[in-house]
C-alpha cells in the first residue's frame, strides 16, 4: 500500500476475520461486527441517524431492535441527495452545533456503545474537502468507523477513499461497474431517482438494478431509499441482501430510544419472517 492510500483510505475493512468475499458466509455476515459470536441474520438490517447528542442513545436503541449496521449522518447545509425530513434534521443538527469534529466525537461516543456495530458516516465532499481528506481519515478511524459513504463523489473520483459506493437506477453500466469494483464491503443500492423520504410503494426500478449488480459484483448488495414500512423492507430484501432505512428512521427517532426501538423490531420482525 502507498503512503497515500495509507492516509487517505478513511476505514479499514469492514469484512470479518477470515471472511471471503462474494462467500454466503461474508455476505450475512458483514452486517454483524468483526467481533460478534451471535448468529448470522440471513438479512442484513441498516439505519440512518443524524449525529447529535442524542445520537450514541439512539443508536443503541436501534441494535436492540435489530439494526445489525449504523449510519451516521453528518449535517450540511446543502445535502442534494436528502429529503425534506432529513434535511430538517441536519438544520437541527447544525443548530445544534454540529459541524465535523463534533459529529466524530459523537461517532465515537457511539461506539463506546456499540463497540460490535458496524458504524459508517454518511457525509458529503465539501465537507471532507473543508476538513481534510486525509485527516478525516484518520479521525474517523480513531473515532471507530467501519467505513464511509460521500454521498456525492462519483464513484470514479478520488479512487484512493474507500468507501461503500451508491449506484441508483440511471447509472450506466460502466459507472455500476466501477463502483461494484472499488466499493467497501458492501454496495448501496439507490432504489429510485430523487431524494430520500418515504414512499407508498417499493421502487419498480429495484428488481432491475439488483440483477446488474449481481452481475458485477458477489459482494452484498443493500438496497435504500424509499423504504419505510415493513412490507416494503420484506419486499427489498427479497431482491437484495439487506434494507437501509432512514427518513421514518429519523422521524420515529423524534420519539425517543423507546419508539425506535419498537420501530426496527417491526423491520427486523419483517425482515426475519
Amino acid at each position: 500500500m502507498s503512503e497515500q492510500e495509507a492516509a487517505a483510505g478513511p476505514i479499514p475493512n469492514p469484512l470479518p476475520p477470515g471472511g471471503n468475499q462474494g462467500s454466503e458466509e461474508t455476505r450475512a455476515d458483514v452486517s454483524r461486527g468483526r467481533g460478534e459470536t451471535v448468529a448470522v441474520r440471513p438479512k442484513a438490517l441498516a439505519v440512518y441517524l443524524m449525529c447529535g447528542p442524542e445520537a450514541p442513545a439512539l443508536a443503541e436503541a436501534a441494535v436492540q431492535g435489530g439494526a445489525d449496521l449504523v449510519e451516521l449522518g453528518f449535517p450540511f447545509s446543502d445535502p442534494l441527495a436528502d429529503g425534506p425530513v432529513i434535511r430538517r434534521a441536519a438544520e437541527r443538527a447544525l443548530g445544534q452545533g454540529m459541524r465535523t469534529g463534533p459529529c466524530l466525537e459523537c461517532l465515537a461516543a457511539t461506539r463506546e456503545q456499540l463497540p460490535d456495530t458496524p458504524l459508517v458516516p454518511m457525509t458529503y465532499s465539501s465537507l471532507l474537502e473543508a476538513y481534510g481528506w486525509e485527516r478525516f481519515g484518520s479521525d474517523a478511524r480513531s473515532a471507530g468507523a467501519t467505513s464511509l459513504i460521500v454521498a456525492d463523489l462519483p464513484a470514479a473520483e478520488r479512487p484512493e477513499v474507500r468507501r461503500v459506493q451508491l449506484v441508483a437506477p440511471t447509472s450506466t453500466d460502466e459507472r455500476l461497474a466501477v463502483a461494484a469494483a472499488s466499493t467497501e464491503g458492501w454496495l448501496y443500492l439507490v432504489t429510485l431517482t430523487g431524494t430520500t423520504g418515504a414512499r407508498s410503494e417499493l421502487s419498480p426500478a429495484l428488481a432491475g438494478l439488483v440483477a446488474r449488480a449481481r452481475e458485477r459484483t458477489d459482494l452484498p448488495l443493500y438496497a435504500g431509499f424509499g423504504i419505510s414500512t415493513p412490507d416494503q423492507a420484506r419486499a427489498a430484501a427479497e431482491l437484495a441482501d439487506g434494507v437501509v432505512v432512514g427518513t421514518r428512521a429519523v422521524e420515529v427517532a423524534e420519539e425517543g430510544p423507546a419508539a425506535l426501538e419498537k420501530y426496527v423490531a417491526s423491520l427486523r420482525g419483517a425482515l426475519d419472517s
